[in-house]
């Protein structure tokens, strides 16, 4: 099991989601992944994979996980692995541009 820290601008983006009633199936989505994350980020539903483009604060490589797919503006999970052992540290949570 990992431990989930979200920045605030996660925790702002994930708290947006919950407030807004039109969400609440795309808010349920990331909440169950976020479950998965911590159980298992190379979760096959995920579809984790390197998102080359941002590093995290002191150069951690990022990761995409599929919150929806086959949706428009499919709503992503962003993320690195630390501070600590264990620890997944998630930078954002935004729908797919």
């Amino acid at each position: 099991m990992f431990d989930i820290f979200l920045t605030d601008e996660a925790k702002e983006q994930l708290n947006r989601l919950k407030a807004d009633k039109g969400l609440a199936k795309r808010y349920r989505a990331v909440k169950k992944t976020i479950q998965f994350l911590s159980q298992n980020p190379r979760h096959p539903g995920l579809k984790t994979h390197e998102f080359t483009s941002l590093k995290g604060p002191a150069g951690e490589k990022i990761f995409e996980a599929y919150a929806e797919q086959s949706t428009p503006a499919a709503y992503r999970i962003f993320w690195y692995y630390g501070c600590g052992s264990k620890q997944i540290t998630i930078v954002a949570i935004t729908p797919h541009p």
